[in-house]
């Protein structure tokens, strides 16, 4: 059983939290959900998930945690601001472990000084920034490029989920 970070802001997307956290609980995974303050209720963008964090982002060690999950939406532009997600971000992939983004998560990662060099994907609106920050932005429903999953939209969060979770195998 590997423990898991998925990082929310307010404004996430809605499936791109609810998918991943079910399918890695259904495999046996412990998952913590890491947000700006751990009382703050967040919103979903569509308002179909009201989350309450288990921890504040600042309070967490990243070395914790097996894996990381950013889902997409408004909140990595949200968290892009917030320090303490940038700083999790990045310390968390200086162990090498499996960092998942998708949608318009890789903001966290182009943030947090992450890309140059990778192959990923995205939104398409972010296309530009991963292309800007040095990666090589791919039109693919799931990139892995060392310990970075990335993909577009949730339309392949089904790809998504078996990615991250086999790496959790």
């Amino acid at each position: 059983m590997a423990k898991v970070a998925i990082l929310l802001g307010d404004e996430f997307e809605d499936s791109e939290f609810r998918k991943p956290y079910d399918a890695l609980r259904e495999a046996g995974h412990e998952v913590t959900v890491l947000g700006p303050e751990e009382d703050e209720t967040l919103a979903g963008k569509r308002g179909k998930e009201h989350i309450t964090p288990d921890a504040a982002i600042a309070d967490a060690d990243p070395e914790r945690f097996d894996a990381l999950v950013i889902p997409g939406g408004h909140a990595p532009d949200h968290l892009r601001i917030h320090e303490p997600a940038v700083s999790f971000v990045r310390r968390f992939a200086a162990t090498n472990r499996p960092v998942a983004a998708i949608c318009h998560g890789p903001q966290l990662l182009i943030e947090a000084g992450l890309v140059r060099g990778r192959r990923m994907t995205s939104w398409p609106s972010v296309r530009t920034d991963l292309r800007n920050a040095g990666a090589q932005w791919v039109d693919e429903a799931v990139v892995e490029d060392g310990c970075f999953i990335t993909s577009r939209n949730p339309d392949d969060l089904d790809r998504f989920d078996a990615a991250v979770c086999a790496r959790l195998h």
